[in-house]
């Protein structure tokens, strides 16, 4: 009897000590940001695993300003969710802990999503990887094409196929249009549907250090031509020339023929627009080299954190086969270029193209992303706005140009 309970005792102790040496890690996502499948990965995890995480959900337009905030005062997240375009601030601050030799530790480190992985890495150190990937894709109403006596099954490979498939789609008449694009000052839009013209051709809008203003280029004034040749042939709405972003996604109404989306559209309209025939294809930069703007959230680990070997843990398991597959299920796109094709068996064979998409996206490496573009008087902005609907565009790239100029200047 006396052995029994020596042993019980022993066995009480064990579960005791690891009950107490089990952990939670507090994290924070911002809301819209695949927070679902972040959800699905979490609970699959904390039902497998003693540590456990705590998700905390942050309006996207609060959460920068909440995590800088609580970073100051001692109060933030382990770790958070943050759109990638932000991770360069916070590592050049300081605030982000160094993830360098985990990451590379990662069999499948070159595997995973690259964008994601440039704009986590500040002076040749990792601060961030990805963990929500988001991708823009161009898509085309196949029923508009076969009226229009288009192939529907044929998806348009350059920019005068596109032209000329809106001219034709614009003929049918009535409120059926060959093209469309939010270009009514909404920067963070046509960052994430235009730039990829460029790039695909080897420009980009700024150097690769985030330092200088590339905007005036062969390759951008093409790209600019080739969306004024739309607006001025008529296959573009009227309302574009104002669109803030509101009609991003007018695609879906079905009376429009083509637009580049983000790929979040595509489930969107799976589930929700049964009836609309659609197909999609990677952008075409202005010689035809497909792009793409990668979009989305790197996970990033507050600095000073005592729980960093446990978010490391969790990481392993999000990366994990078993992992990227209950994303993929709840409507992220796989991080890991290796075995995209694996985890979306099953899936509609579309999602796959935004998933391709992940190799040649890019997204602007700067520390002033909102200033420089997404904000609605940001340089850029009024530099769509000029350059697609005014008659002078020389003075659109003049000015865009300086003014890009001028604010990288002033933050060194």
């Amino acid at each position: 009897m006396h052995k029994r309970m020596l042993a019980a005792t022993a066995l009480l102790s064990m579960c005791l000590g690891s009950a107490a040496s089990a952990e939670t890690i507090s994290m924070w996502v911002r809301s819209g940001s695949g927070g679902g499948a972040f959800k699905a990965v979490i609970d699959a995890y904390n039902a497998a695993n003693t540590d456990k995480v705590e998700l905390t959900e942050i309006p996207n337009d609060q959460m920068v300003q909440k995590y800088g905030t609580a970073v100051a005062g001692g109060q933030a997240p382990d770790a958070i969710s943050l759109d990638l375009i932000y991770t360069p601030s916070f590592a050049s601050a300081g605030q982000l802990e160094d993830m360098t030799d985990f990451a590379k530790s990662l069999s499948y480190f070159n595997a995973l999503a690259p964008a994601h992985v440039k704009q986590g890495t500040y002076e040749g150190k990792v601060y961030g990887l990805p963990l929500l990937v988001e991708t823009s894709v161009f898509a085309w109403n196949k029923d508009l094409y076969k009226k229009a006596g288009l192939d529907p099954e044929k998806a348009p490979a350059s920019w005068q196929e596109i032209t000329a498939n809106a001219e034709k789609i614009r003929k049918l008449g009535g409120d059926d249009y060959g093209f469309y694009f939010s270009g009514g000052g909404c920067g963070g839009c046509m960052i994430f549907t235009f730039a990829p013209l460029v790039w695909g051709a080897g420009a980009d809008i700024l150097s690769d250090d985030g330092k200088t203003a590339a905007l005036d280029t062969p390759q951008m004034r093409q790209a600019v031509d080739a969306y004024r040749t739309l607006v001025k042939s008529g296959a573009v709405p009227a309302s574009a020339a104002t669109d803030n972003g509101v009609d991003f996604l007018k695609f879906l109404g079905g009376k429009i023929g083509q637009q580049s989306l983000g790929a979040f559209a595509i489930g969107t309209m799976i589930t929700q627009h049964p009836n609309l025939n659609f197909g999609v294809t990677l952008i075409p930069g202005v010689d035809g080299k497909p792009s793409s703007f990668a979009g989305g959230d790197n996970i990033v680990v507050t600095k000073g954190t005592p729980r960093v070997g446990q978010i490391q843990k969790f990481l392993e398991f999000v990366y994990s086969e078993e992992g990227q597959t209950i994303m993929a299920k709840n409507g992220s796109l796989p991080t890991r270029t290796d075995i995209a094709e694996k985890v979306l068996k099953g899936q509609d064979p579309r999602l796959l193209v935004a998933a391709d998409a992940i190799k040649v996206a890019k997204t602007p490496y700067t520390l002033q992303f909102n200033d420089l573009i997404n904000s609605p008087n940001s340089p850029w902005s009024q530099f769509i706005n000029a350059a697609m609907f005014s008659d002078d565009v020389d003075g659109a790239f003049a000015n865009g140009q300086a003014d890009m100029q001028s604010i990288l200047d002033s933050a060194q």
